[in-house]
Formats: C-alpha cells, structure tokens, sequence
C-alpha cells in the first residue's frame, strides 16, 4: 500500500520560491518603483529585477518577507503556486455514490469560516497599513532620514495618530508634515493624520549623539493608534528598525566606504522628498563623484579623491 507523501512545510524553509511575474504585477500596480523596494529590502536594483524574470527562482525566506513588506502584501502573495498533484482515487474512478469524509467536514466548516472572516474583516476596516523606511548605516553625530508610508483603503478614511519611539539620545531635527509633537525628553514623536483617503508619508531627520560607539545599534519602533468607539486601537508599524553605528554615511547602503550609483539615485529621491528638512545632499555628491569617503570624530566624512 502506498503512503501518503508528506507536505513540506514552507513556514520552516530557509528558501522559499517566488514568482517574478507576480512580484512585478504587484509593484508596478501599486506603482512602487524597482529603487524605492530595493532600498527598503537592502539590495540593489539589479537584484529587484533579477527576482522579477526569475532569475533567482528560491531566495533567502527573510529577504522574502522584507519584499512583501516593500510591497505591502503577504509573503504568500508573492510565492510560487505548487501544481497540484491528481488525486490517485479520482484516476482510477472512485464511487462517488457515498460522499467523503472530508467532504463533509469541509460543508461543516463553511459556516465557521465564513463568521471568522467576517470578523477578521471589521477588525481591519479603518486600519492603515505603515512601513517604515532608514538607513542600514549611520555615523556618530550624522542627520539620517526616516519616511513612513501609510497606505489606506477606500473604507479607512478615520484620522490616526502615528507615534515613534527613538533611541535614548537622539533627537529629531525637522519632520514633514510639521505638525510634529515631541515628549519632554525628546524619545517619542507624534503625529495627528486627520481623515481622509489615500496615502500618507510621513518623514523626518533624527541626529544619532556624537559619543555613540562604533557597532552600537539604535532601534527604532512605532505605532497608529486608532480610535475605535470608546477605546483605541494599536498598530505596529512594519519596515525597517534598526540602525547600526559605525563610521559609514547613511547613502552608504552597504558600508563599503562609498557611493556608487546604485545607492546614488534611491539618495537622490529621498534628499528630492525630504527637502528642507536637515539632509546634507551635497556630501552625498562629492562622495560619488569621487573614490570613497572617509569619516573620523573630529572631521567628520572626508571625500576622497
């Protein structure tokens, strides 16, 4: 007697398969650019696009997660569908006179299925998805840029306070939209969104302190709280947290002492939407268009050329 062939369970694979098309289909529906999911998964554009024909048919299970992050959907969205196996009973034509066991269970379940996405369905209605974009790499002292983008459905059209937490010591230097309210100590920053519909990006600069050691790493967390009724609701926000502090530039994506041109132009779109807000774009420049930098306490970043 044959056995049955156990299910592997993806959830524990270390590798999962994606479907480059359907990656593809999502971005450019959502019209999210190859730079703009690069810099939140961490890789360069030319692996973003290497994903989308299939070039790499399994990657690493956390890069997968933080695509379908970038692209605000489930992992399982974006994952290759098995072709089901036929089933060795249907082949040979089974007696269908007497109904399976299965079967029946299935028509005992439908109505429990159907009342559980009814009320997985009222509790999301009214909250937005945020993730969160920062750097991989900063320097003591440095400005670095944060932008969150809040997506929201026709149905979630309530206003939402988003708050941050940073790090003990750093402090925010300038955010957009402006309305920004700061705690006493500098540690949580908040936002009041009023209602409407679309998206929303929030984006500010925070100074990470000039006596932050080398490989220290700063993390960031936050939160929408929504206003249901009586009481309020909590969502985190996805993305990107921590920041690690060494003697890299924030554009330096991959902290190997320069700016090539895979890292210059996803610099060049966020210092372009953060503009007036504290980003030094020129130093970015001067990096790129020479050898490499180099970065002390005093001095601060040095091209070289």
């Amino acid at each position: 007697m044959m056995q049955d062939t156990p299910k592997i369970d993806k959830s524990a694979l270390p590798s999962v398969a994606i479907d480059g098309a359907r990656i593809r289909t999502v971005r450019e529906g959502k019209k999210l650019t190859q730079l703009y999911v690069a810099n939140v998964v961490g890789v360069t554009t030319d692996t973003i696009s290497r994903w989308e024909n299939n070039r790499y048919p399994s990657i690493k299970r956390d890069n997968a997660e933080k695509l379908a992050g970038a692209l605000e959907v489930t992992l399982e969205e974006i994952l290759r569908q098995d072709e089901p196996e036929p089933d060795p009973e249907v082949a040979e034509g089974p007696d269908t006179s007497k109904p399976r066991r299965w079967t029946l269970l299935l028509l005992a379940l439908i109505p429990v299925l159907a009342l559980l996405i009814f009320v997985a369905s009222r509790l999301l209605v009214g909250a937005p998805k945020a993730l969160r974009w920062a750097p991989h790499f900063a320097a003591p002292g440095e400005v670095v840029p944060v932008q969150i983008k809040i997506t929201r459905t026709a149905e979630e059209s309530n206003g939402f306070i988003l708050k941050e937490h940073l790090p003990s010591g750093w402090h925010l230097v300038s955010a957009q939209p402006g309305n920004a309210a700061v705690d006493h100590d500098g540690s949580i920053v908040k936002w009041l969104v009023p209602a409407g519909q679309g998206p929303v990006t929030v984006s500010y600069t925070v100074q990470l302190p000039a006596n932050l050691p080398s490989g220290k790493s700063g993390t960031l967390r936050g939160e929408v709280v929504l206003h249901e009724g009586e009481t309020n609701r909590t969502e985190p926000v996805a993305g990107s947290t921590g920041i690690q502090v060494g003697a890299y530039h924030w554009a330096d994506s991959n902290g190997d002492g320069r700016i090539d041109d895979d890292e210059i132009m996803p610099a060049y779109y966020l210092c372009e939407d953060m503009k007036g807000i504290g980003l030094d774009w020129k130093t970015i420049e001067a990096i790129w268009s020479g050898k490499g930098y180099r970065w002390d306490a005093k001095g601060g970043f040095q091209v070289l050329k």
